[in-house]
């Protein structure tokens, strides 16, 4: 474990393993322990968990949140902590951040891996976001195990992450055109972000592979860790499949 100052931001990250380097981004209101089952399952990597500021042990910081500072936050934590390209596997918010870097800093990002992720904010199922207040008791009390700022501090946080969720992102089709690295787009069956909002996701981006996960919800990672983890360590660590009957990727 250890702290990296990125700008303002003093970044809490732990790394595990050796191999080539992945970085795994946790969703919104949580925090890199989101991430413990995927440890024993991508073996032969170097694991690095990073939480984002106002997330898990990183303090918040004076300001609104965006995606897109989160993404600035992201590179300059790619180029000073891991020191070069890594491949990126987010979940949800981490998951937005991640394309964003990846649109990006291209040179920074080998694989990608888009969990539950959505490109504009009207992407998210109606209603869904307004059903968040029955959660806060229990991540409020999770946050202030590790949060420097205290569990009193949880709903400044909450407040600045719904004003983010309802407004951003608002990504194009076109935006997401420039994303050059080989991507996985994964999501539940019932999840947050409708399914014809993640078919448009993986339609836009070039090279890109679709995994939905039976019997799952927006906590796909949670509710079934060993298949989604699997999927994802075969992801990237192999090299695609030469299909036989190619629609979609034929030349």
């Amino acid at each position: 474990m250890a702290i990296i100052q990125l700008g303002e931001v003093a970044t809490w990250y732990d790394e595990q393993g050796d191999g080539e380097p992945v970085v795994l981004l946790h969703g919104g209101f949580v925090d890199s322990r989101m991430f413990v089952p995927a440890l024993p399952v991508l073996d032969g990597l170097r694991v690095i968990t990073v939480d984002r500021r106002g997330h898990g042990h990183t303090p918040d910081v004076h300001g609104p949140l965006s995606y897109d500072v989160m993404a600035d936050d992201m590179i300059a934590f790619l180029e000073k902590a891991v020191g070069g390209p890594a491949h990126l596997v987010g979940h949800s918010d981490g998951a937005n951040v991640a394309m964003i870097v990846a649109m990006r800093r291209p040179d920074l990002v080998q694989r990608l891996v888009l969990i539950s992720g959505n490109f504009r904010h009207d992407g998210l199922v109606p209603g869904v976001l307004d059903g968040f207040a029955e959660a806060v008791p229990y991540l409020g009390a999770r946050y202030g195990e590790v949060s420097p700022d205290g569990q009193e501090h949880f709903p400044v946080v909450v407040d600045k992450l719904l004003r983010m969720a309802r407004s951003e992102p608002n990504l194009t089709e076109d935006d997401l055109g420039r994303i050059a690295s080989r991507t996985l787009v994964m999501s539940g069956d019932d999840d947050a972000v409708t399914l014809e909002h993640t078919i448009a996701l993986y339609r836009a981006i070039p090279e890109s592979e679709l995994a939905v996960v039976p019997g799952t919800s927006h906590l796909l990672v949670m509710e079934k860790p060993e298949p989604v983890y699997r999927a994802i360590l075969d992801f990237l660590t192999t090299n695609p499949t030469q299909t036989r009957q190619p629609i979609r990727r034929a030349r």
